[in-house]
């Protein structure tokens, strides 16, 4: 008995605990409490569009920029957004979608990328790589990736 114990308290002993590396997060903020001029030359803002928040179309967006939030925050993206056009935020104002619309925007505020239907992650993060502020970054190291 005392072998099956001293056995046991081996292989607990040798078994390694693996920790689990915490996800990042890359939560959506509301387009009505930031302008656009917020992220100029800090952020690319990504700015998801709706009617309503029960839109399907922004709904499957939202969970598609969650899937990846890393390879979102290796290119500096922020994710705002609005769905609600009787109260028309700075991104509204400018952008003027119709109906749900996912904006991209580079880092010196150009519009970059307009779509009618969600993009994933991998989409998005292609885009952004050949940008030319994108592959500048690259060259000189910056931009995680």
């Amino acid at each position: 008995m005392k072998f099956v114990a001293a056995l046991c308290l081996a292989v607990l002993a040798a078994t390694p605990v693996v920790a689990e590396t915490p996800r990042p997060e890359l939560p959506p903020v509301p387009a009505a409490e930031v302008t656009l001029a917020d992220f100029l030359w800090l952020k690319r803002p990504i700015v998801v569009f709706a009617d309503s928040p029960n839109d399907p179309a922004f709904q499957t967006q939202i969970r598609y920029l969650a899937d990846d939030p890393g390879e979102l925050l290796k290119r500096d993206v922020v994710i705002l957004t609005d769905t609600d056009p009787k109260v028309p935020s700075d991104a509204r104002k400018r952008l003027r979608p119709r109906g749900f619309s996912m904006v991209l925007l580079d880092k010196n505020g150009q519009v970059m990328l307009r779509k009618p239907l969600p993009w994933s992650v991998r989409e998005i993060a292609h885009a952004i790589d050949k940008f030319p502020l994108r592959q500048q970054e690259i060259r000189e190291g910056r931009g995680g990736g």
